[in-house]
């Protein structure tokens, strides 16, 4: 650790504060950083990462805390540090232009700016010495120094030849073609790419991505196809028993090293948790086993039980390193096993997690993943199947036990709006599939704990980061989309009138910064940020889009009130990344689920009556509920009609009611009113109706 801290020292990121005292003279991205590089003709080196970035952390102990080249960047260049969950828009940037220089990106992420910022040599990890075809980061930044000097010109030229053509890529016209093909094709390339042996699409690494399964069921969902279906569900089920899944506390680490999902690089973020909590509730709704079921339910009680504030909103992520060594809070050792269950509990966990005495990881670790069913457990022991259950219960109780005396990974404890939306969003559908009144408290506490500190606070302009108090950052496209989701979500779980509001004031808010009223599409920033391009992004990788999480946004909004603006803005949003849609249709799997909401019109489900006239109204209420969360319906709004409530549509308005009554509609057109969940779940929820 340097003695005298740089300039990050005042920042409230983890990250940012865990280079703090670099012997590196690191800035924020900052007007202070760009002028002193302007008044010293100066090269930027920009370095993006984020505080649980396992290779971030290898990057800093080998090259940013080695004082000789400490010394020789402080010499050369103005550094910059940049927490990429911070800033995504400037992640978004100089990560397109790693990509187009090297055909891949990453973290830690490291791109050489001339003086205005734009980029003209971009890579990730550079190791001390020269490794695996790639130079010492001491020789790049050497080779550059030389080149800046010697070759100056050339270098501004080439930056803005890059930084013209990146512009160009966001004026991209529209293609005239059908989004149907666009569908076919993408569901096309993942049963091309689809392990059948191990789940999961293509070769290892095997990251999480939700997107993919949101597609493959609600493609199923339309056409009856069954391989997207199991596609899905064997995927799902593959990812939960391996060791990128928590076996003892929950929660899904965030990628495997492996094609078995098996060895997990071991941060848990928190957008994954969110979003497999919604992938492992369609597969429960899909398919009715009860596994998927528990998986939901492990994902959610660690949410609520390591990764929420005290107040109320969500922490971003935990590391993947604790005392400086990766997966350390995580594995086992046979020995210590013994130790704690006993020799004969020992046993039956060994054979139920995969445990051998010279370990299946690395230096005679063992990392816990589902080897054996608890039935083929219950055989191999001769035992009770209940006996061996609660036998397995007590020994992951005692090893969690044990686990929580270690020295933890960090805790990345900002909170940030998108991913609190999405967890928003998660719990108040599982809130209602379980009948849970808990994750329905936490969903609520959080709605309002990011209204109230990141939107009200700060002068009824929405922030994207809050810190120790501090509500930070203009908010980007997806931080409004996010938690726009999860506000309509609460809305349909809880009727009360204000998550809808809320929804519509943000959405109206999110529109007039960010949509792009010439060509369609939205924004990732408001046109007062401090970014060479303004871009728009549309990839749905580890996280949806922010286009295509506004483009549902929009479909509900329009369903639930009736206004043909958000429809507009829906159509032409699609009509904008239509080129790329039919080129890599792969690669935007959430925006192609969102548009079958066009070209599948949704359910609308009504509930009339008052809810004060009686318990009456309430049982048939809960009746209601229960029934639906039994159906996969991905393409519905449940709404209440009131007449007094003018954000609803007209129609909505009109079949306002003092007796409980549940309309099922489409395009506004109902069949007869039902007066009791029993009819309703007669006449409705059958296999014969259709429900999209």
């Amino acid at each position: 650790m340097h003695d005298k801290p740089n300039h990050l020292i005042n920042e409230k990121s983890p990250y940012l504060l865990q280079h703090a005292n670099n012997p590196v003279e690191w800035y924020p991205w900052s007007e202070e950083a760009f002028a002193r590089a302007t008044t010293e003709n100066k090269a930027i080196f920009l370095s993006i990462g984020y505080s649980t970035c396992h290779w971030c952390h290898v990057m800093e102990h080998e090259s940013f805390e080695n004082t000789a080249t400490a010394a020789y960047l402080n010499a050369h260049f103005i550094c910059i540090k940049v927490d990429r969950e911070e800033r995504p828009d400037v992640d978004a940037i100089y990560m397109a232009a790693t990509q187009a220089m090297t055909g891949s990106g990453g973290w830690p992420m490291s791109c050489f700016l001339t003086p205005t910022r734009k980029p003209f040599f971009c890579g990730t990890y550079f190791p001390p010495v020269p490794a695996h075809g790639r130079p010492s980061f001491p020789q790049l930044l050497e080779r550059i120094v030389t080149l800046w000097d010697t070759r100056q010109e050339d270098i501004l030229g080439s930056a803005d030849e890059l930084t013209k053509a990146m512009s160009e890529q966001q004026l991209e016209a529209p293609t005239s073609t059908s989004i149907e093909h666009a569908i076919e094709s993408c569901v096309e390339y993942f049963k091309t790419s689809f392990d059948s042996i191990e789940g999961g699409f293509g070769s290892a690494p095997k990251f999480p991505r939700p997107s993919q399964f949101n597609l493959l069921f609600q493609y199923y969902d339309i056409s009856a196809d069954s391989d997207a279906r199991k596609m899905a569900l064997f995927t799902l089920k593959k990812m939960a028993m391996g060791g990128i899944n928590d076996q003892l506390a929950g929660g899904f680490h965030r990628y495997a090293v492996d094609n078995k999902w098996f060895a997990p690089h071991f941060e848990k973020m928190l957008y994954d948790q969110a979003q497999l909590l919604d992938s492992y509730l369609d597969a429960y709704q899909i398919s009715g086993d009860l596994f998927y079921r528990d998986v939901v339910a492990s994902i959610a009680d660690f949410v609520l039980s390591d990764m929420t504030n005290p107040a109320g909103g969500f922490y971003s992520a935990l590391d993947a390193d604790s005392e400086g060594v990766e997966g350390k809070y995580y594995v086992w050792t046979y020995h210590e096993i013994v130790d704690i269950l006993g020799i004969e509990d020992a046993r039956l966990f060994a054979y139920r997690f995969g445990i051998s005495e010279s370990g299946n990881w690395e230096d005679e670790q063992n990392i816990l993943y589902r080897a054996h069913t608890t039935p083929e457990v219950a055989t191999f022991a001769g035992l009770d199947l209940e006996m061996v259950r609660t036998r397995l219960t007590e020994c992951a109780n005692k090893l969690l036990a044990v686990r929580s005396t270690r020295i933890p990974p960090l805790l990345d404890d900002k909170i940030l709006t998108p991913w609190n939306g999405l967890m928003i969003s998660a719990l108040a559908r599982a809130s209602q599939v379980f009948d849970s009144a808990k994750y329905l408290d936490a969903a609520t506490t959080a709605g309002s704990f990011i209204w109230n500190e990141l939107y009200q606070k700060t002068g009824n302009a929405l922030r994207h980061r809050w810190r120790d108090g501090e509500a930070k950052f203009e908010a980007y496209l997806e931080s409004f989309a996010f938690l726009i989701k999860g506000y309509l979500s609460l809305y349909e779980t809880s009727f009360d009138p204000i998550w809808l509001d809320r929804a519509i004031t943000l959405q109206a808010d999110q529109d007039k910064k960010l949509f792009d009223t010439t060509l369609g599409g939205y924004f990732t920033s408001t046109n007062n940020s401090d970014l060479i391009i303004r871009t728009k992004n549309e990839y749905d990788g580890a996280e949806p889009s922010g286009n295509s999480v506004a483009v549902q946004n929009l479909f509900r909004l329009f369903t639930i009130t009736g206004n043909s603006n958000y429809n507009d803005k829906a159509s032409a949003t699609i009509q904008f990344f239509s080129g790329r849609l039919i080129r890599y249709p792969y690669t935007m799997p959430e925006l192609l689920s969102a548009a079958m909401w066009q070209l599948h019109l949704p359910a609308e489900i009504v509930v009339g009556g008052k809810e004060n006239q009686s318990d009456i109204y309430m049982t048939e209420l809960h009746s209601i509920r229960t029934l639906l969360s039994k159906k996969y319906m991905p393409r519905k709004v449940l709404l209440y009609a009131d007449n007094n409530n003018e954000s609803l549509s007209e129609f909505a308005r009109s079949l306002a009611t003092d007796q409980f009554t549940v309309y099922y509609c489409h395009n506004h057109t109902c069949d007869l009113p039902i007066h009791s969940a029993k009819a309703f779940e007669t006449l409705f929820l059958s296999d014969s109706h259709p429900h999209t």
